[in-house]
């Protein structure tokens, strides 16, 4: 038995690089610390061994089927490019270069998910650090419509509420926990102080939070869900401690206001900037879904939904996003760097890419159940390749290889399909013309 000590995993933001894996022929049998999300993923590998590629379903040299699927490609009026958030920093670079050469729109998983809250960024700012400065720092932890004890098991764990820190050398015992959400959850029930938010009702509560940590005098108060001196009792929370940190989930960013109820919680903490040092960060779901969105990001100047098919980057969420350019029948052939980013599409959404070319690179045990024209199966990096991963902070964390596999990674199969496209496509103005509604802009 062979065992790898400070191994990362990226089946959550958290990308936690402190995992011991044991191997024994050829297969992963023991994982510490134990994780809900990890330890499955991690026994689970090379667990299925399917062909490296399929045309039509059917096993396909891969020469043959990178061939085919650049002819799908290049055919294409309107492609979409989307995914890459289980991908590595290469993978994503070479994605976006094959996006550029085709002409294509790309778009990461945040756009279902965390968009709102880098919309309300691009209005207001933020106000962040690293979680190493969150398990040193802090003594008062909010989540808010988040419960990370389901969605990301160790982050209370490792770094927000339990660990010692340099100012925090007791850790749990040094620290407030505050957990405001729609219901009670695994969460909240650790937490010292739960504050009952009516559903759709962020955006007033986080205007309340505001008003009274500026000092103003409310007898009353919207209907929150919160009574006025319970939010009062946060608010006092909010300016007394030393080092505050709010991570917010989707509870806050995908419902009600949407990107206004982040933007609320961002102008909040300026506010608590003038009392104290205080933080916010998005708790991100997907593993280097933060990779996705820093690469697009220093690639291309947007950090999602991103149309290229001009020669140069445009950016408009709603008009270049995947879902929506789905629905509208915008997109004549996709390109998934990962299919299981595709859960979240609505049903006209998946209607529409079912009726049109798909191209799909999945890893062995992962993807969805959609019939793809061509499908690659990739190793994975963090188990069978090295490569690079973004922590939800931003930081990159090394991803180390521990299996040996015989698929190419994405970067490989994304490389072969653009030295097969040739020249990059020249601007010019489409002859496609959607089934719906064209792009405004087009």
């Amino acid at each position: 038995m062979q065992t790898f000590a400070n191994m990362a995993c990226t089946r959550c933001g958290c990308a936690c690089d402190d995992l011991r894996l044991s191997v024994e022929r050829g297969r992963i049998v023991a994982v510490e610390p134990a994780c809900p999300l990890a330890e499955p993923w991690f026994l689970g590998q090379d667990s299925r061994s399917p062909p490296v590629a399929l045309i039509g379903g059917r096993p396909a040299p891969l020469g043959a089927a990178l061939e085919h699927a650049a002819w799908l490609l290049r055919s294409a009026a309107a492609p979409l490019v989307y995914g890459l958030s289980r991908s590595s920093t290469d993978g994503q670079r070479a994605a976006i270069s094959l996006a550029e050469c085709l002409g294509a729109v790309v778009d990461t998983t945040a756009s279902l998910c965390h968009a709102t809250s880098m919309m309300a960024i691009q209005e207001v700012g933020e106000s962040t650090c690293t979680l190493g400065e969150v398990k040193n720092r802090a003594d008062l932890v909010v989540y808010w419509g988040a419960n990370p004890v389901e969605s990301h098991p160790r982050h209370l764990e490792r770094y927000a509420v339990w660990p010692s820190g340099r100012y925090a050398p007791a850790g749990r015992a040094n620290r407030t926990l505050v957990v405001a959400d729609v219901e009670p959850s695994a969460s909240s029930a650790l937490a010292d102080l739960f504050v009952p938010i009516k559903p759709g009702a962020d955006f007033e509560a986080l205007c309340t939070l505001r008003a009274l940590v500026r000092g103003l005098s409310l007898q009353t108060a919207a209907a929150t869900g919160a009574a006025l001196p319970l939010l009062r009792e946060l608010a006092c929370k909010l300016t007394s401690c030393r080092f505050g940190i709010v991570f917010f989930g989707l509870g806050l960013s995908m419902t009600g206001a949407a990107h206004h109820n982040v933007e609320a919680l961002l102008l909040l903490v300026r506010d608590l900037n003038e009392h104290r040092r205080f933080f916010a960060r998005p708790l991100r779901v997907l593993g280097d879904v933060t990779g996705a969105d820093t690469v697009l990001l220093w690639q291309t100047g947007y950090p999602f939904g991103v149309d290229l098919s001009r020669g140069h980057p445009r950016y408009n969420p709603g008009e270049f996003t995947a879902n929506d350019l789905l629905e509208r029948g915008d997109v004549d052939a996709c390109l998934l760097v990962g299919s299981e980013g595709t859960g979240r599409f609505s049903a006209a959404a998946l209607a529409h890419l079912r009726s049109i070319p798909l191209v799909v690179l999945d890893y062995p045990t992962e993807g969805s159940d959609l019939e793809a024209a061509v499908r690659f199966t990739t190793a994975v990096y963090g188990v069978h390749r090295a490569g690079t991963a973004y922590r939800m902070d931003g930081v990159p964390i090394r991803l180390r290889a521990v299996l040996s596999s015989a698929y190419p990674t994405d970067e490989e199969i994304l490389h072969g399909l653009e030295v097969r496209l040739g020249s990059c496509r020249t601007p010019s103005n489409s002859s496609f013309r959607p089934s719906t509604t064209a792009r405004s802009h087009a």
